[in-house]
């Protein structure tokens, strides 16, 4: 990639973009490392939330299930804050902006910036031959549904810091290709929150996942009362009490785990979570974050299911929303056509 400076002298309104995937039940990593920062940042922000479903077929999907977790995506945003009236919440594939930008990206990004993206290697592993072409340029994807609106700024997780520079880097290239200065904004990162990086509940060495087997390594939003305590009480631990300083669960993953969670939860640091259970076994540690958690996430779930019944509502919100995200999008595509010397 570029390695000058990269500075914007964009100077169109400020707006976020952002978007999960439609893949599966949300969990509590996708709540505390995006969803409840989408939330709050709806305070400061016009907000544009995408349901990707797009991103999500470069592995292959059920349609029925992709159909059903698309409307799950969005039930959960709602329940968790997300206001659809107020700010934009649409599905990505209702929107041909973001494939045509995407096919313009293809032919501004550089292989060797797609060769140097660790998620490919990650998600393709040694058998990158059989992964799809589109799992290999879904990170023009991902510039084009961000910069299909202009927007100036992006709420990520550590892991998506290297698609978002990307993305900047691409913006800087068009911007330059074509002689358009200032034309694409270089979207900023919005890195939020005590914790946006969350494990699994039986290793707290991998991540919260989705696609983990075992439903004892996650907490579903979905989740029932009972269910998010129980999972709680099985979660993998250690033998030792919790130290009386942060340095303490240095080497400790499920521990460190476990205390991020609930310092997420309570909005605390984890230094303030150690002070208050200093030396407490986890008999005593794990019922406090039980109840916590069940009074912050069984909401959400309740409220979930009652969205989730009414697929109407749900559909007409991303129908709506669609019509929204095209007006802003549509004319900026008009404009990017001109500028490429596309007839329209």
């Amino acid at each position: 990639m570029e390695n000058e400076a990269k500075k914007s002298n964009y100077s169109g309104p400020q707006r976020v973009f952002s978007g999960v995937q439609s893949t599966g039940n949300l969990h509590l990593g996708n709540y505390l490392g995006a969803i409840r920062n989408f939330v709050d940042l709806q305070q400061d922000y016009d907000c544009i939330y995408c349901v990707v479903d797009m991103h999500a077929i470069t592995a292959w999907q059920d349609p029925e299930e992709l159909t059903k977790n698309t409307r799950a995506t969005t039930a959960g945003y709602i329940a968790c804050g997300i206001d659809p009236e107020q700010h934009i919440v649409f599905n990505q594939s209702a929107v041909s902006a973001h494939a045509e930008l995407a096919w313009i990206f293809n032919c501004v990004a550089r292989m060797g910036w797609l060769n140097r993206m660790t998620q490919f290697k990650d998600k393709a592993g040694r058998h990158k031959e059989n992964a799809s072409v589109g799992l290999f340029v879904y990170p023009n994807l991902m510039a084009a549904d961000i910069l299909a609106y202009k927007a100036t700024h992006v709420p990520v997780g550590e892991d998506q810091k290297q698609h978002l520079e990307l993305s900047r880097d691409i913006a800087q290239k068009f911007n330059n290709d074509f002689n358009v200065p200032a034309f694409f904004p270089l979207p900023e990162p919005l890195i939020l929150g005590l914790a946006t990086r969350v494990m699994s509940l039986r290793d707290g060495t991998a991540k919260m996942s989705k696609s983990e087997k075992s439903e004892y390594s996650r907490i579903n939003l979905k989740d029932d009362a009972d269910t998010i305590a129980k999972k709680i009480r099985k979660a993998r631990t250690d033998p030792d009490p919790l130290p009386d300083n942060v340095a303490g669960l240095k080497d400790r993953p499920e521990a460190d785990n476990l205390v991020g969670i609930y310092a997420a939860l309570a909005k605390m640091t984890k230094k303030e979570v150690i002070e208050r259970f200093a030396g407490a076994q986890f008999s005593t540690f794990k019922p406090e974050l039980a109840e916590l958690s069940v009074s912050v996430l069984a909401p959400i779930g309740e409220e979930m299911a009652k969205l989730m019944a009414d697929p109407g509502y749900i559909d007409n919100v991303l129908r709506q929303g669609a019509e929204r995200a095209r007006a802003i999008a549509d004319p900026i595509m008009a404009e990017v056509k001109k500028v490429v010397g596309f007839i329209i």
